[in-house]
């Protein structure tokens, strides 16, 4: 239903709100947003673990996943600053910021990936691009389900 008002600048306001808010409509997504989406695709299953002596959780890849091992990908996201992750070249990578990420805000191990850069990456809060080889990990617990070797920073204002 259409609903007609004048052209006041409230009304302008308002129609513009509905046709934000009309659930036909979708933004595109950015590539780095369907690959975090892409990453998530990933279940859980329960094995024993000899060293450990109890059950753990195994990520069991998608094929969407799988396909993306070894492969050159972009990715925006934050630098989280950790324990064990001291320098500038290896360090945890978020989809979300620190306050919402996976070891603060409640986020699953999907939203983040270890990083091997190539060069020292400068600490910043902001939202920033890296470009490597994705890789999986399938038996260490101790790791993350993600890794991003060979890394570099992209300016994001230019793409280089």
């Amino acid at each position: 239903m259409l609903i007609h008002f004048s052209s006041s600048p409230l009304a302008v306001v308002l129609t513009i709100g509905i046709a934000l808010a009309s659930p036909g409509e979708t933004r595109a997504q950015s590539p780095e947003e369907s690959l975090w989406k892409t990453l998530a695709k990933i279940t859980f299953r329960k094995e024993y673990d000899d060293i450990m002596g109890f059950e753990v959780d195994v990520p069991v890849y998608s094929p969407e996943v799988k396909a993306l091992e070894g492969k050159t990908v972009e990715v925006k996201g934050y630098i989280i600053p950790v324990e064990g992750y001291k320098t500038h070249q290896e360090f945890v990578f978020s989809a979300y910021p620190y306050n919402m990420c996976y070891f603060c805000g409640g986020a699953g191990p999907e939203t983040v990936m270890e990083v091997t850069a190539t060069q020292p990456v400068k600490y910043t809060a902001e939202l920033i691009t890296l470009r490597g080889v994705l890789q999986l990990n399938t038996g260490d617990i101790n790791r993350l389900l993600y890794s991003l070797q060979d890394a570099v920073q992209i300016d994001n204002k230019n793409g280089q």
